[in-house]
This record gives C-alpha cells, structure tokens and sequence, in this order.
C-alpha cells in the first residue's frame, strides 16, 4: 500500500512540474496559467483553424493613483483567486483626437477602453502547443509620448503569436504628464512612463516561463515614440538585462521630440501647474502635492503648454537614473546595450502631422501648397532656425527636376519633415548600432500603401501604416486585404520574428516564407531592404543625402549665421553709412565663405 502511495505522489508531483513549466491548464472557461502573483484565466482564440491563448489586462504595477501620481510605477499586489485576463484593459489616460471626428484614418489610433489613471496592465497572446522555450516579443506603442494604447486593433498580438510561433506582450504606460512631468525631485523625477515600461519588461522576465517562454529569448520592438522607448531600454543600465534584441520602427531617442532639455521640462511642467490653479510661487514639492489633487481629465486637458507639428509638450529627459546622459554621448562611447537591432521607416513619415496644421494641408483637398506655404510650414516644422537655415532647407528639399509639378512644394514638405523627426534619426541610430563589432543592424524602407487604406491616396506610405502589416492583420479575410497582402503580411511577420529568434530575419527553414535576401546594414553599402508587396528589393543608401544635410550641415550653418549676424548687429551699431555697407560687405563674404567650407562637409 505504501509503495501504492508513493507512486500516486510521484504522479502527482511530475504533473505539477509539467504544468508549473508550461504554466496553462485548460478549464471549461478558458486556460489557466500560473504567475508569481497569482493565478490567471485568459480565452481561447481560433486564427485561421490555429489556436492561441490570450492573457488580457494582466497588473504588472498597482495603480499610480493619489501619492503615487507622476512618480515611478510598483509592483502590482499578489491576489487570491483566479485573476480574470480575458478583456482588454484601462487605457492610459489622455485625450482623444477629435481632429477628425468619426474618420477611420484618425479614430483607428484613439482609446478603444476606458481611459483611466488605473492602467498599468499588459497583454500575452501564446501560441498553442508553445514551442519548448519559445522566443518573446515585446511590443511598445506609439503616440508622441503624449497618447496610445496597446489594445488598439491594429496591435492585435494573435496572428503573430499563431504564425510565427512566438509569444506575443505588450504593455500600457503612462503618458503625457501622468508619464513625464519632470519638475526636477523624487516626487516628478521624470520618466516616469518608460520606469512603467521597464517593470513590465521585468515581470515579463520573471513570469514568461510560466506561458513557455524563455525568459533569455525576449526581444523588444515598437514604432514612433514605441521606437524611441526601444532605444532608450537599450541606452539605460536599468534595463539591459531585461531583453536581447530591438527592433525600431520609425524614430529613436535622437528624433527632436524624443528628449526634453532639463529647464524646458521644467517650464513646461510650470506652465501646466499654473493651468490647473496650482500655485508655482511656493515649494515645488507643494505645487506637486496640489497637482496630485487635480482631476485626471483636469491634467489630461491642459497638458498641451506648446503646439506645433510633431511638438509633443512630455516626453523624456535625462534624469540621471533611467536616463544618465545625453543618448548621443552613450552612441559615441558604447556605453550601451550592444545588440543586434533593426530600423526602418516609412516612405511618407512627415504627411500625417502636416494633415495636423501645417499650412495648405487638408486631407479633403490634394493639398497643392504654394511656395510661401511651403516656406512657412519649414518654419512650422523645425522651430527656432533663422532665415538662412530656411533657405538652405528650401533648396535641399525641393525636386528641381520636377520642379513644374503641383505636388512638388507638398511633397517636399512631406520628406523634409519626416527626414527630421523620424527617417534620420532612426538611420542614425542605426548606423551607431553598425559600427560595434559582431552585432548585426539591418534596415527597411516600407513603401507599400493597403489596398483598403483609409486616407486620400496622394498622402502615400503614411507614418504608422506598416504596424497592420507587422501584426499580420492582412492574412485574416475579415480586415478586407488582397491575397497579394496577406502574403505580404505574412513575409513581415516571419521577418520580423526571425530576426527575434536569431538576429538575422532572413528563411530559417525551407517552408520559411521570409525570401533570403536582406543583407545586413554595413557602413561601406549602407544595405537596406525594401518592402513591398510587389518584392521587396535590396539597395543602398536611404536618404544618405538628405540626413548627411541633418546631421553635418544645417546645425552647423544655424550656428555660426546666428554669431556672424549677432556680430553684424554689433558692427552696425552707431556707425556712420559707409561703415554699415563695410559691415554688410564683411558680412556677405563670410557668409559665402561658411557655406562654401560648410559644404564640403557632405562631400
């Protein structure tokens, strides 16, 4: 009877093991899986006669409420039960784009749950069977740091999760001031929004064992101010340790509106305190504690203390901790994660916020701005520049080839503006990547416009538009894709979960339906790939040129024409006539002689 016993116990014990390993048991309502903190029951999902569990709404940090308002996140409490992880859960706070009300091109991005300070949860979708120790996939969405959420449709982890094999996360985390006020103490330190993103990538690291996957194999990819956040996880010491690889879609903590200098961050924050009635003239840690007693919504409304095409009024600094230098020091150091990353962009990245305001734009017209137009959303687009840098930006980015076409001043406008805020610097990033040895970088163009894509044809390969085509929407009937889509749909995403398994996105297997063609990124090619739905094709060199004029002319001819002509008000000042044509003279010729040196530059 005893030997009975214990063999009953032995069962018992090997059947515990098996289900502590793989972590779901199946129920009558759904898979169960046990975390750290507790028990969770999710749903079944059926993608194309493949199955896939979903984890919904799981609390990685308790609620950032009352004395925990603008501070870094916790972690959520253990709970007794079975933790019900089947609907999506609170969005982060933030206001909706009323922009466009009821057009899908503009209500596709807003909240699709209730939007709430409670709202620091995430999401798995896991493959059934799981592979044994299968790769992770984390994403982070994008908004401008000021809004977005992981439940939106287009960021539905299921067809990856079924396709590739692979276990699909994401995370809500704060944004606007909620996320990034930064007044300079423990109580607003900043970052706030990336610290809430980093602790999901921790309880992701110390539970994704229990849905079968490996803790050693998770890779982390995003897209806009989700890119942005990809860098900075691989710029800052708290996280490296949490994930291997990075895929950037879009950005990196180089675009302009990713950092915040110290002292604006502070203006900004001072400025929101006065718009919700707290006074700034006392200690800030009062200012801060009345501010913990605004209305969410009350925040939510007033954030927007700047504007401006691409002007998101919160986002990162360096704050000494999350963020300990200036992301260019840490490239041209190496004090970074040194991993295998992958960037790209979209065709027409600046179209999107040039619907938003700049002059001329309208998605209900073809937008055929005039040249004054033209020269006015420059200004608009890269603040603070003089008259000079305008000029020399109007000529870089004009087609003087088809300079007799309507559409030319728009369209320059287009890639001026998404060359500044996305294409370079995520290039950039890129090629900093590139240079440390044994590590690969590959880069994307994506050119390809859906056949069923909601804004005016002319606006072309908008900022975002690759997303439904990395999370697979085209291979289920129901979105409304071609056939030729859903292929292409499925190319991405065995690309881009390869790249998460290995570090090299190209055919892993003979039924692999990834083309082995993407050569990696080298300085001497400067290798990319382009998507496309027609083939994708390798070639060389994206937007070499144009960011050649970013990052080794413009700031430079900004710079040194704000000091001669300071120096030319100086020269004038009191003197007779012929003295200021001498001035002018002088003046003239050293401006000719910096843009002759500052020329060869891009040689």
């Amino acid at each position: 009877m005893s030997a009975i016993r214990d063999y009953w116990i032995l069962v018992l014990l090997v059947n515990l093991t098996v289900h502590t390993w793989t972590a779901v048991a199946q129920s009558n309502n759904g898979p169960i899986v046990t975390t750290l903190q507790g028990r969770l029951q999710g749903k079944v999902l059926d993608v194309g006669g493949r199955t896939v569990n979903a984890f919904l709404g799981i609390p990685y940090g308790a609620p950032p409420v009352g004395p925990r308002r603008f501070k870094p996140p916790i972690a959520a409490e253990p709970w007794n039960g079975i933790y019900n992880a089947s609907s999506y859960p609170n969005t982060c706070m933030q206001l909706p784009d009323t922009t466009f009300p009821g057009y899908k091109g503009a209500e596709m991005w807003n909240p699709n749950t209730h939007v709430s300070e409670d709202c620091l949860y995430l999401n798995v979708w896991q493959p059934s069977p799981v592979p044994v120790g299968a790769t992770v996939m984390v994403w982070i969405y994008g908004g401008g740091f000021m809004s977005g959420t992981a439940s939106l449709d287009v960021y539905d982890g299921r067809y990856i999760a079924a396709t590739q094999g692979v276990i699909v996360a994401s995370m809500n985390y704060r944004t606007g001031a909620m996320g990034f006020l930064s007044l300079g103490n423990s109580e607003a330190p900043g970052n706030a929004g990336l610290m809430d993103q980093n602790l999901a990538l921790t309880w992701i690291k110390e539970n994704v064992a229990s849905f079968g996957g490996a803790p050693n194999k998770v890779s982390i990819f995003g897209e806009s101010a989700g890119a942005a956040s990809v860098s900075y996880h691989l710029l800052s010491p708290m996280s490296k340790n949490l994930f291997q690889r990075a895929i950037m879609e879009s950005a990196s903590a180089l675009s302009p509106w990713a950092l915040l200098p110290d002292a604006e961050a502070h203006r900004r924050g001072v400025e929101l305190a006065k718009a919700v009635g707290c006074s700034t003239d006392s200690d800030i840690e009062e200012t801060i504690e009345c501010m913990r007693g605004v209305p969410a919504l009350t925040i939510s409304e007033n954030e927007w203390v700047v504007w401006g095409l691409c002007q998101f009024p919160f986002a990162p600094v360096v704050d000494g901790n999350f963020i300990r230098e200036h992301p260019t020091v840490s490239l041209q150091t190496g004090n970074l994660k040194q991993t295998d990353v992958m960037v790209g962009f979209n065709n027409d990245e600046g179209v999107y916020f040039l619907l938003y305001g700049a002059p001329g734009f309208s998605k209900d017209t073809q937008s055929l701005i005039t040249r004054e137009q033209y020269l006015e959303g420059i200004k608009m687009s890269v603040m603070g520049i003089n008259d000079i840098s305008v000029d020399a930006l109007s000529f870089q980015y004009i087609d003087w080839v088809n300079f007799d076409q309507p559409s030319m001043y728009r369209d320059a406008i287009d890639n001026l503006s998404g060359d500044y805020n996305f294409i370079c610097p995520a290039l950039s990033f890129g090629k900093a990547m590139a240079s440390f040895m044994g590590r690969n970088t590959y880069q994307y163009k994506f050119v390809h416009q859906a056949s069923n894509f909601p804004w005016p044809k002319w606006t072309g390969v908008m900022h975002g538009y690759e997303c439904e085509f990395v999370f697979g929407l085209p291979t289920d009937q129901k979105n409304n894709y071609t056939q030729e889509e859903a292929v292409f749909a499925t190319q991405m995403m065995t690309y881009w979960a390869n790249f998460a398994k290995t570090g090299n996105p190209n055919k892993q297997t003979l039924e692999d339906p990834a083309p082995d063609v993407w050569q990696p990124y080298t300085e001497e090619g400067q290798e990319y790939l382009i998507l496309d739905v027609g083939g994708n094709r390798m070639a060389n060199g994206p937007r070499s040129k144009s960011c050649a004029f970013w990052d080794n002319y413009l700031w430079e001819l900004d710079r040194k024409t704000d000091d001669l002509m300071e120096q030319a008000q100086s020269c004038t000042n009191g003197a007779e006539v012929p003295r200021v044509s001498t001035c002018t003279a002088i003046f003239s010729a050293a401006i000719l002689l910096l843009l002759l040196n500052s020329a060869t530059l891009l040689l």
